[in-house]
């Protein structure tokens, strides 16, 4: 069987639509002919005029069937439009049938001498759709039962909102996900079906999880808050199962992704809470129309940094990084973000007080946002002289030049582990911040600023990619301490607010974010 089913396969599209005409110019005929058989309750051996009506029918049908585009659905992925076509076909078919019979053979007889019973036509259009239907529907189950992956995954979709039935509809087409229940917390929908899944209370998930031997949930809830989204990963964490998710409902809106379109939870969804806003206002101080110059401008930070401040049409943005690698990839990336404002690329380190200070009189730089630094705890640990070289004097330097050249502002990113630091980097970063307020005391033009943050997520300097590697590989979780406690902002957030912070700056302030709650990262090992 699968042997035949392969060679049709390998046809071409016309060959396969040959093969549906035929089998259906043979379905019209053995349904006129089940129709007698029904009517009349015996075998019916039509007589030679009748016959020829009979074998005739394909010539009707066929173009029917064509025209309302019976042949240009492919079985495999047919749905309900398809079966809609189906039925208006067949419909359609029988009435112009019904007709040429009215004109040939009027009037009628309702018994079985005369020459076509009125009953044999409304049983014919009840057959007609009923086979055209079943015999689709067969086609399809045969090609997705012998073609389908032998390790597809059971799945349990959490949300048996409008999402949650388009996915399923979506997933219904896949040989990758076999969803068998829906989830949801409205208990108006609870032991209902939709789309023939049974909707279930989040309580039956450990029943559901053994019963049916589930591989995955996934949460298709794209309209839900931050908060909530985490409480509810937050009770399948009990689970052994892989949570996914569907794109948010911006996403979803903007057209950049479908209902189907499934992802990994991202670490914005293990914040616990809402992203914090900036005021869009006070943002535009420090850059709009101005010159503005970030240091370390490839690296994570910086080359946020960078995104958000195109975004606000500075006069010129200058880019200082001692990667070349790293400032070929920001620099190539922002002229595609915008080709109008001028965007230059510099090569050097702050370690060199003449390269910085040639770069800031040159272009004549009004704000500098400083994100050069060393952030490994470990590494700066082990290379302690070039850490506190790179992040105390490489930070002295960039002020020193500063005032030298009459920088409006300079916006040092600091970092949480500067309070009560106990490493160097802390340390070093400490040490930077009172060069600073030192400078910030004395009698000039340029206005000093510091802004202080925790982790944030997938930054360079943060924790998460490495335990999204140790996880990946089977733990364990390599922490300083069970207890120890750690706050989290995504980069997007954390440079929104840096440029506020600046911008709302007089001199010598230290500005702390508000990174919500702290997080304490548990100890795992894959069992």
């Amino acid at each position: 069987m699968k042997q035949k089913i392969n060679y049709i396969k390998s046809n071409s599209r016309f060959l396969k639509q040959l093969l549906m005409v035929f089998f259906d110019s043979f379905l019209v005929i053995l349904m006129l002919e089940l129709a007698f058989i029904i009517r009349l309750g015996e075998l019916f051996f039509p007589e030679v005029p009748l016959l020829f009506y009979m074998l005739s029918v394909p010539i009707i049908a066929i173009p029917i069937f064509a025209t309302l585009g019976l042949y240009r659905t492919i079985i495999r992925y047919i749905g309900f439009k398809e079966l809609w076509t189906i039925i208006q076909s067949a419909s359609l078919y029988v009435i112009l049938f019904t007709a040429i019979i009215f004109l040939l053979a009027a009037p009628f007889d309702d018994t079985t001498s005369g020459f076509f019973p009125r009953s044999v036509l409304l049983i014919y259009w009840l057959l007609m759709i009923v086979s055209l239907l079943v015999s689709r529907m067969l086609a399809r189950w045969s090609i997705v039962k012998l073609y389908s992956k032998k390790n597809i995954l059971n799945v349990v979709i959490y949300g048996a909102g409008v999402a949650g039935r388009e996915l399923s509809i979506a997933l219904s087409q896949s040989n990758q996900y076999k969803p068998v229940a829906l989830v949801d917390d409205a208990s108006e929908l609870q032991k209902h079906r939709i789309n023939g899944l049974e909707v279930f209370s989040p309580d039956n998930l450990s029943v559901l999880i053994h019963r049916r031997k589930i591989k995955e949930i996934l949460i298709a809830l794209p309209s839900i808050s931050i908060s909530r989204r985490r409480e509810i990963i937050n009770n399948l964490e009990q689970y052994q199962v892989q949570v996914r998710s569907v794109p948010s409902i911006s996403e979803l809106a903007r057209g950049n992704v479908e209902i189907s379109h499934l992802t990994d939870l991202t670490d914005s969804d293990l914040l616990g809470r809402e992203l914090v806003n900036s005021e869009k206002n006070i943002k535009n101080i420090n850059v709009k129309d101005k010159i503005v110059l970030v240091t370390g401008a490839g690296g994570s930070i910086g080359s946020e940094l960078c995104r958000q401040i195109l975004k606000l049409k500075p006069k010129r943005l200058v880019l200082f990084e001692i990667s070349e690698v790293a400032l070929y990839t920001i620099h190539k990336d922002l002229m595609k973000i915008e080709e109008n404002i001028n965007i230059l690329p510099v090569l050097g380190s702050v370690t060199s007080k003449k390269r910085i200070y040639e770069t800031l009189k040159r272009y004549s730089v009004n704000t500098i946002y400083h994100a050069a630094a060393y952030k490994h705890v470990p590494m700066i640990e082990f290379n302690y002289f070039e850490g506190i070289n790179n992040n105390i004097f490489g930070t002295l330097n960039c002020a020193q030049a500063a005032i030298d050249n009459g920088v409006e502002t300079f916006v040092l990113i600091s970092t949480d582990k500067a309070v009560r630091p106990a490493n160097v980097m802390g340390a070093s970063k400490r040490v930077a911040e009172l060069i600073l307020q030192a400078f910030a005391k004395q009698s000039h033009s340029t206005c000093f600023t510091m802004v202080r943050f925790g982790n944030v997520l997938n930054s360079s300097g943060s924790v998460i990619p490495l335990f999204k590697k140790q996880i990946k590989e089977g733990g364990p979780i390599t922490v300083t301490h069970a207890d120890i406690v750690r706050y989290f902002m995504s980069i997007p957030e954390a440079v929104e607010l840096v440029i506020q912070a600046g911008a709302m700056a007089k001199g010598g302030e230290v500005f702390v974010l508000d990174m919500g709650k702290p997080i304490r990262i548990l100890i795992w090992q894959k069992k």
